[in-house]
């Protein structure tokens, strides 16, 4: 079983930073593209930014230069480096994973439970 378990939500202040993570645990051959996704109350799901095993990086276009994804390879773990936080990226951020779990398996894509941020004075 494959599960993903993101952590760093929580209340901040506008202009304030926030750090997201999200570990890939359970029995798999490869993980592939690594990602970050919001929603906001009322608003569909969309792509934050998402990265790929070699460390290729794509963003959407709004939130270029204040969010940062990384993610290290040996944990199976992906990052978000949320900075000059605005009231408008309140959402619930999920994580996601292309994995590969055996040899000769496609790949699936995973999400994790979600963790909630609210930007707020």
């Amino acid at each position: 079983q494959v599960q993903l378990v993101e952590s760093g939500g929580g209340l901040v202040q506008p202009g304030g930073s926030l750090r997201l993570s999200c570990v890939a645990s359970g029995s798999m051959f490869s993980l592939n593209l690594m990602g970050w996704y919001r929603q906001a109350p009322g608003k569909q799901r969309e792509l934050v930014a998402d990265i790929t095993s070699g460390g290729i990086t794509n963003y959407a276009d709004s939130l270029k230069g204040r969010f940062t994804i990384s993610r290290d390879n040996a944990k199976n773990t992906v990052y978000l480096q949320m900075n000059s936080l605005r009231p408008e990226d309140t959402a619930v951020y999920y994580c996601s994973a292309d994995i590969q779990r055996r040899v000769l398996s496609g790949l699936v894509r995973y999400w994790g439970q979600g963790t909630q941020v609210t930007v707020s004075s």
